[in-house]
This record gives C-alpha cells, structure tokens and sequence, in this order.
C-alpha cells in the first residue's frame, strides 16, 4: 500500500466526486465530508452501514456525529497519509446514499 502524491490526490479525488452531489475534499491532509440527514436515526442508520464497510475492508474511518451531521475523515495511518485505500471506501461510502 502506497501513500498517493498530490498529483495522484487530485486525480482520485475528480473520479470519485464524478458521482457525487457534494463533493469529497482534503482537509487537514484527510480524504473529508460532512453528511446531513433528515435526523439522528436517519444519521444513526449510515453510520451503522459505514462501520460494517469499514470492518469489512478492515480500514476505519475517524467521524464525528451531532444529531442529523456526520462528519467523516478518511486516512491510511500505516503510510501517515492517503492512500486507494480511503478513496475505495470513500466511495462504498458514497454507494450506500444511492437509493435503488
């Protein structure tokens, strides 16, 4: 697993807000986004969602939740940086808001 470079940020960053409403950005050097929900269970719920992604890809996310807000921040703490690794969970992140 390797730790990206600006160039490569930048680039992984354009494919994965292709499909996004909001968009994902680098903010203090994490891969970020803040989710608004219609509630707390609404907000709850994702949060639930995200952590089984996470356990799976064994890869966890730091958040921060009041209320309808989550807050994620994605990170690669073996490198010190970012990696595929947060843009590939980013993105089941993002998979999970598609309604069928």
């Amino acid at each position: 697993m390797n730790k990206l470079n600006d160039s490569e940020i930048k680039q992984a960053l354009l494919n994965l807000n292709e499909s996004c409403k909001k968009p994902w950005q680098i903010k203090d050097d994490k891969l970020h986004k803040s989710f608004k929900f219609n509630n707390f269970v609404a907000a709850f719920g994702f949060m639930s969602q995200v952590a089984i992604l996470a356990e799976k890809a064994d890869h966890h996310p730091e958040w921060f939740n009041v209320y309808n807000r989550v807050d994620i921040d994605l990170t690669t703490h073996e490198i010190g940086g970012i990696s595929q690794r947060d843009f590939d969970l980013a993105q089941q992140i993002e998979n999970t808001l598609i309604q069928p």
